[in-house]
């Protein structure tokens, strides 16, 4: 009996140590050409790529072999890229020209540039479900709708206030934080309605937005409080708010790690484990670089990919020719 226990009990410890998160590291860092400033990274996983916004270009990275392959140009102020597999198309959003850009994933042609009726397209995203593309312009505070088959501007939401990052739930619901009014919307996909508008505070200023479809969690990340909340999303509740680093601007979820990526400004990226829905731990401060904020998760390697251009020491002006994608890893 007691060697049985003793054995029960080692077995035990040996199960908890592999528990444990582990820590990220640094790996490598990809150099990429130009220059101009630089906002979202988004991923296509089906094809193996990582999209970087970059100035008036996309750059585009292989991620079996971390480097460069690609290059969509000619924009006049790119801020975010959207996949849609299901149709072999991405979506870029053009800021400065209120336009979205639409480009094959297999040979990075542009196919079409579609004017949209909003001002200042900043975040894009694509809903599966209802296979259109939302453009959060943030001078108009509305978003455009785009028909992705027909690749026509079907619709505009108004939304009340300055949008951030959306996600979609993958039934008909589009979630976006709402930075000037501390709060989170509700989108209906079928009726381009905002259905519920739900505070966020302690929140403030809100950016970054992920989901946990499978517990009907939010993360949504805030500059103002330097925080990051858990929402309901079924209820609007805000379950707990943990501190995180300066300047914050994305956020990701990683569904199989149970881990929550915050990048922040200030040179730090914050990781949370997720115990259960409601509790998360600290596991690690990651140090990155200063004006690392935006950034974005593959799911299959569990790599994180970060932007980043040095600046002239004393001042915000970047230094030519170092602009590049941060990698890091698990050890």
């Amino acid at each position: 009996m007691k060697k049985i226990f003793l054995f029960t009990c080692v077995a035990c410890i040996v199960l908890t140590i592999h528990a444990q998160p582990k820590n990220y590291r640094f790996d490598k860092k990809i150099s990429l050409p130009g220059e101009g400033g630089y906002d979202y990274l988004s991923i296509d996983e089906a094809n193996n790529r990582l999209y970087v916004s970059h100035g008036t270009t996309v750059n585009i990275i292989d991620l079996a072999t971390e480097k460069p392959v690609g290059v969509i140009s000619d924009m006049k102020g790119v801020h975010g890229i959207a996949i849609a597999n299901d149709l072999n198309r991405g979506f870029i959003s053009d800021g400065r020209a209120n336009a979205v850009v639409v480009f094959d994933l297999k040979t990075f042609a542009k196919i079409i540039t579609i004017p949209v009726t909003g001002n200042g397209p900043d975040a894009i995203m694509y809903d599966a479900f209802s296979k259109q593309v939302f453009s959060f312009n943030g001078e108009s505070k509305n978003a455009s709708v785009i028909d992705a088959v027909n690749l026509k501007q079907s619709g505009t939401v108004d939304l009340g206030g300055g949008p951030e990052f959306a996600v979609p739930d993958g039934h008909g619901l589009v979630f976006n934080n709402l930075e000037d009014k501390n709060s989170l919307n509700i989108i209906d996909t079928k009726t381009l309605k905002v259905l519920r508008n739900y505070p966020l505070s302690p929140c403030g200023g809100p950016t970054g937005l992920a989901l946990d479809a499978k517990n009907q969690r939010l993360f949504t990340v805030c500059r103002e409080n330097k925080g990051m909340s858990v929402v309901d999303a079924v209820t609007g509740k805000v379950i707990t708010t943990l501190p995180i680093g300066a300047g914050v601007d994305a956020v990701a979820y990683d569904p199989l790690t149970k881990l929550v990526f915050c990048s922040n400004g200030d040179a730090t990226t914050t990781i949370f484990h997720q115990d259960t829905k409601d509790n998360y731990t600290l596991v690690q401060t990651l140090t990155t670089q200063t004006r690392a904020k935006t950034l974005a998760l593959d799911t299959k390697t569990h790599k994180i990919y970060l932007s980043v251009v040095d600046m002239k020491p004393g001042t915000r002006k970047a230094v030519p020719g170092t602009f590049a994608v941060l990698v890091y890893k698990m050890d």
